[in-house]
Formats: structure tokens, C-alpha cells, sequence
């Protein structure tokens, strides 16, 4: 496994972004291990988080895209961070583009979108905090596609859940390859995560010890991907 993301596991959990227990999801499930992207509240979090995106986006994707789009609301601070680091660890200038969830019908930015326009013959990534289900591109790649003659190269999120999707057995991820046709990764698995934390210190204690390597085993049972 990569150092940067040995480093980024061991940051999730010492910013009390990724925790582990018993958590209720949106979907009813009674998940383990929880993820909420919103726990990066600092400067020097959201400096070492586009850092970490910027890699990742670089050893997926390389250089050549336009646009990083970060839907609202958590995706506006990851695609700002991102861009900024992208450009301070590659030196290549991408543009950053959000949307509102209310169009702005005045003024000189008045539209659905914040940041950058999206023009004819751009190459797009998209930038999320987590995928669970998919849905969430749902209401993003349309908004991306009524821009104009654009092209979705990715998605890039922080962790992948490895959970089945909503209409088979495969991983939500590997579902909106397969429906979109672009290419859909993240900066780590749940995998990973258990590889590297599985009755190791971080930050002092043990986070995975063998009851909760216990229940992510039994939740996987019951809900992972094939």
C-alpha cells in the first residue's frame, strides 16, 4: 500500500473523521464504522485532505482534465482544497466548479454554478466525500452534462465502502463505471482501512481491535460487495 495512503487512513481517524462503533446510515443499516467528511474543520486538515485527493487524482486520472467538480454542499470545500494542492504538488492550473442547490437568477454570477464555467470540450472530474449507493451521481452527472459538450473522465472519492449497490451484488463504485462508462476510485477502500488499523495503535489505541474486526467481518456478511 501506497505510504500517502497509509498516511490518509491514520488522518481519517485522527480528525474523528472516520469512527468506529455502531452507527444507523440513511439507508436503515446498522453500520460499524462510520465516515463523515464534514469533520475537516481546520486549515491545516483541508491543506493535508486536498494533498491526499490531489495524489490520489493524479495516480487515477494524471493531468489531463479541466475541471474538478465538487457537488454541493461538502464537495465545494474539497474541490477548492483539491485545486490548490494539485497546482502546488504538479503545477497544473485546474479549475474548480460547484453548483448551487438554488439557481441564482441575478447578477454577474447568476446560474446553477459556483466557481469556473464548464465549456465545450473540458474533461471533468468529479470529487465526492463518500459513495454508499450512487445516488448521489445521479443528480451530479446530468448537471455536469447539461454544461455542454463535456466529457466526465471520473469520480473520485475519499473512501470506498465496498458495499453492493443499489441493483446487484458489485459495489456502488463499480455500478456507476458500469452505467456511466467513466471510471469511478477512491483514495482508499474499507479493505485497506482494515488492513493497516487491524490491531494497530493509532493515535495511541487500537480502533479495530477483534470485536470490531468482528462486526465489519459480520456487517460485510450481510451487505458487502461481491
Amino acid at each position: 500500500m501506497e505510504r500517502y495512503k497509509q498516511e490518509f487512513i491514520e488522518f481519517m481517524v485522527e480528525s474523528e473523521v472516520l469512527k468506529f462503533g455502531e452507527f444507523t446510515l440513511k439507508s436503515g443499516r446498522k453500520s460499524p464504522f462510520f465516515m463523515n467528511a464534514g469533520g475537516y474543520v481546520t486549515g491545516a486538515q483541508l491543506r493535508k485532505l486536498g494533498e491526499y485527493y490531489a495524489k490520489a487524482i493524479h495516480d487515477h486520472f494524471g493531468t489531463d482534465f479541466d475541471v474538478l467538480f465538487g457537488p454541493a454542499y461538502k464537495g465545494i470545500p474539497l474541490s477548492v482544497a483539491t485545486v490548490i494542492a494539485f497546482s502546488e504538488l504538479y503545477g497544473k492550473e485546474i479549475r474548480y466548479c460547484s453548483n448551487r442547490k438554488e439557481e441564482k437568477d441575478h447578477g454577474a454570477d447568476s446560474g446553477v454554478l459556483l466557481g469556473s464555467p464548464i465549456r465545450d470540450g473540458d474533461r471533468v472530474v468529479i470529487i465526492e466525500d463518500v459513495t454508499t449507493s450512487g445516488k448521489s451521481i445521479e443528480e451530479t452527472y446530468p448537471i455536469v452534462k447539461a454544461q455542454g459538450n463535456v466529457e466526465v473522465v471520473g469520480l473520485i472519492v475519499s473512501l470506498n465502502r465496498m458495499e453492493r449497490g443499489k441493483s446487484g451484488s458489485g459495489s456502488a463504485l463499480e455500478e456507476i463505471k458500469a452505467l456511466y462508462g467513466f471510471d469511478a476510485e477512491a483514495i482508499v477502500t474499507m479493505a485497506e482501512v482494515i488492513e493497516h488499523l487491524y490491531n494497530r495503535e493509532c493515535g495511541g489505541r487500537v480502533v479495530i481491535d477483534d470485536r470490531i474486526k468482528e462486526a465489519i467481518d459480520a456487517y460485510y456478511d450481510q451487505y458487502g460487495a461481491k
